[in-house]
């Protein structure tokens, strides 16, 4: 089977079933059962075919391709509707005035060419009178020609015509100037895409064909299309699966190569995407001064290639964020993921709208006993610093000035004592490891941090018994540190003791039937969803959500199929970024990957981290509702502009004679308005695109400022957005 190395042994199936966990899956089948019949896509739109025809331009960052078309070049002289329109209507009255009084003889200097260029012979009553006729009218015409012209260039009537007369004829989709859209492939032309012309180039005409009678008898969607296209592209990179790519086809046809879970769309879609460019509409920008002039009208989309430097939701509760940006997000990687191209792990709490059961392959439930999956506390790793690591930044990467107190190294995030804690991690999981051959569950750990001797005592017998001497270095480096001021192990054994509660009892490796999840499955298109604890467990749920992160962050960047484009995505950030997980994030846009964090206010940041977390991210949406103080670091983010500005000053009017000073003397005395002059200054000067009390006040409920940047550093300004659109 040709998967491109979209899919692995990781078995992404129905995540309700009782197949094995990821220690011993069974093999995959190579050919899935038949999938029910897909819908046609995009829902209640065009057909497929219409729709791969559809051009999609290139276009700035952030701009929804399908179908758009640019907007003409900004003319600093251009007029608004109005004094485009009332300045032709007066042109065009003009130069009927001037054309009734040259027809009527009032204009003589008009009419002396026509008698200067016919003879006489052809005037009077006995002339030809025909033939002075016709030179009349062809004469009138060129008059008339003449005039057209010159008060067409007055009134600007061209303008005119491009602005409104053609588009209201439909011309604007037909023509065929230097702004207009590429016209769309036509139908049965080679350049067609739905007959699939890049398997005819290569002579397979039989898997072309096939293909082609998929689309028309509206048996394949648009997940089908974009998956097979990916297969094909892992074909042309090596040749030899060219005859396992065209079995496949041939045999299956539009169900070739389907996802593991046997999925070829999901139950139901929320937004609108476009998969052919990886973008999920997210708003449209209204047409106003505000916004930047190659952006006025135009629909704004997120993809890949912009999540991969990740995103920022800031906005209050209700305000839209999971609803208008995260859910769609997750809606987008997921159909990407049936295709091939992505994986993505949604976080939220249950309930939150983050889509359907059916819609994921994988969903863990935290806290809730029915839950067919479990979370791998250490991420999947067998490395027990890299496990240590990742185990310290989730529980004391969070705390002010580190274990040791205010007092302790490293400020704010204690990342000097979150070292001593990883190391401390470290000389405890590794031993237990090299006796047991696994990372001690949650009561095991929470014990040896809190220094039981008992367990302290067994786990130095079984390393004994193991023989393994640096183990038992390890455990006497760590006793010897428990008996110091300052010690990080209680700490740990606090914020482990999170964990240790009878909710988790079936969690975390500590028993029950259910198979863990671990980050480090992430090279397979899989589409994973966690529910973390909605009440009661409000700090166990945050350290859960920095613990998933930390481990995101850490596989990858270690991933070996950087062909996938792999996102986290938290509905709720709050208390969850740290100093190094600032840093982490910044790191991903060279691995293909990318985190979607939302969060109520920047307060749910520590104040020392709010700048580098808004830096830290290429997107961010900043939704209505929120406060001055948060957006003043989206102001400094986003910086200054130059623009142009009038000052308008009033001055006393003393200008004029005795009889003009006492006219404005009685208006000033009846009135009670002194006479002044109107002076115009302008000026460019440098202000904040968007103040912090613009942001705060200005914009409207369901809107939000967006503002993207790619992985190559194209970067869009910030705009208003009208969300949903």
């Amino acid at each position: 089977m040709v998967d491109g190395g979209a899919h692995g042994a990781w078995d992404a199936r129905d995540p309700r079933g009782a197949r094995g966990g990821p220690e011993g899956l069974p093999a995959m089948p190579l050919t899935p059962p038949a999938p029910p019949m897909p819908r046609q896509a995009p829902a209640a739109g065009p057909s497929l075919g219409e729709w791969l025809r559809t051009p999609r331009p290139e276009a700035g960052p952030g701009v929804w391709r399908y179908g758009h078309r640019p907007r003409p070049p900004e003319d600093p002289d251009r007029l608004d509707d109005r004094q485009l329109l009332g300045g032709a209507a007066l042109a065009l009255l003009c130069a009927l005035l001037v054309w009734s009084l040259n027809y009527n003889g009032y204009i003589p200097p008009l009419m002396w060419p026509l008698d200067w260029f016919t003879p006489d012979s052809w005037k009077g009553a006995s002339g030809d009178v025909e033939a002075f006729a016709t030179a009349a009218y062809v004469y009138y015409a060129l008059v008339a020609a003449l005039l057209a012209w010159v008060f067409g260039k007055i009134g600007r009537w061209g303008e005119v015509w491009r602005r409104h007369v053609r588009p209201a004829l439909g011309g604007s989709r037909n023509g065929a100037g230097p702004d207009a859209a590429p016209a769309p492939a036509p139908p049965g032309g080679p350049a067609d895409p739905a007959l699939w012309p890049q398997l005819r180039a290569v002579g397979e005409h039989a898997a072309a064909d096939r293909l082609t009678a998929e689309i028309h008898g509206g048996r394949m969607n648009d997940v089908d299309y974009v998956r097979i296209d990916r297969a094909w592209q892992s074909v042309r990179a090596r040749h030899d699966r060219l005859p396992a790519f065209t079995g496949t086809v041939l045999d299956r046809g539009a169900a070739a190569f389907t996802h593991p879970s046997g999925d070829r769309d999901l139950p139901a879609r929320a937004a609108r995407h476009d998969l052919l460019t990886g973008q999920v509409r997210l708003g449209a920008a209204p047409d106003e001064e505000r916004n930047p002039y190659a952006y006025r009208g135009v629909s704004l989309a997120l993809e890949p290639a912009l999540l991969s430097t990740s995103l920022l939701v800031v906005g209050p509760s209700a305000a839209g964020k999971t609803s208008r940006v995260v859910r769609p997000v997750v809606e987008s990687l997921a159909l990407q993921a049936l295709a091939g191209r992505a994986a993505v792990v949604a976080v939220g709490t249950a309930g939150a709208g983050l889509g359907s059961d059916d819609a994921y392959d994988v969903v863990v439930r935290l806290g809730d006993p029915a839950s067919a999956h479990d979370l791998d506390l250490y991420g999947g790793t067998d490395d027990p610093d890299e496990a240590a690591a990742v185990l310290a930044e989730a529980l004391v990467g969070d705390v002010p000035g580190g274990p040791a107190g205010p007092g302790g190294a490293g400020g704010f995030g204690g990342e000097a004592d979150t070292r001593r804690a990883a190391t401390a991690l470290a000389q405890l999981i590794g031993p237990h490891r090299a006796a047991h051959g696994r990372f001690p569950s949650v009561p095991e750990l929470r014990e040896l941090l809190d220094g039981v001797p008992v367990a302290l005592a067994a786990l130095r017998q079984a390393c004994e018994a193991a023989g393994d001497g640096a183990a038992l270095r390890e455990l006497d480096a760590r006793e010897r540190q428990a008996g110091r001021p300052g010690d990080v192990g209680p700490l740990l054994a606090d914020r482990i003791a999170l964990l240790d509660r009878p909710a988790f009892a079936g969690f975390f490796g500590t028993g029950g039937g259910a198979r863990p999840f671990a980050m480090r499955h992430l090279e397979h298109p899989l589409r994973v969803r966690v529910d973390l604890p909605e009440r009661g467990h409000a700090e166990a749920s945050r350290l859960l959500a920095r613990l998933l992160l930390a481990q995101f962050t850490a596989c990858a960047r270690d991933r070996d199929e950087r062909s996938l484009f792999a996102c986290l995505v938290l509905d709720d950030a709050a208390h969850t970024l740290t100093p190094a997980s600032v840093r982490a994030v910044q790191r991903l846009r060279t691995a293909n990957a990318g985190v979607v964090l939302a969060l109520r206010s920047l307060d749910e940041v520590p104040e020392p981290l709010r700048a580098a977390a808004v830096g830290a991210v290429g997107c961010r949406v900043v939704l209505s509702g929120v406060s001055t103080w948060d957006g003043e670091v989206f102001a400094q983010a986003w910086g200054r502009d130059w623009v142009k500005t009038e000052d308008v000053t009033h001055n006393p009017d003393f200008s004029g004679g005795l009889l003009r000073r006492a006219l404005r003397g009685v208006r000033t005395l009846f009135t009670g308005v002194r006479a002044t002059t109107r002076s115009v200054t302008v000026r460019t000067v440098q202000r904040e695109r968007w103040s912090a009390s613009d942001l705060a006040h200005k914009v409207p409920p369901g809107h939000a400022v967006v503002s993207l940047t790619t992985v190559r550093g194209e970067a869009s300004p910030p705009v208003l957005t009208r969300l949903g659109e």
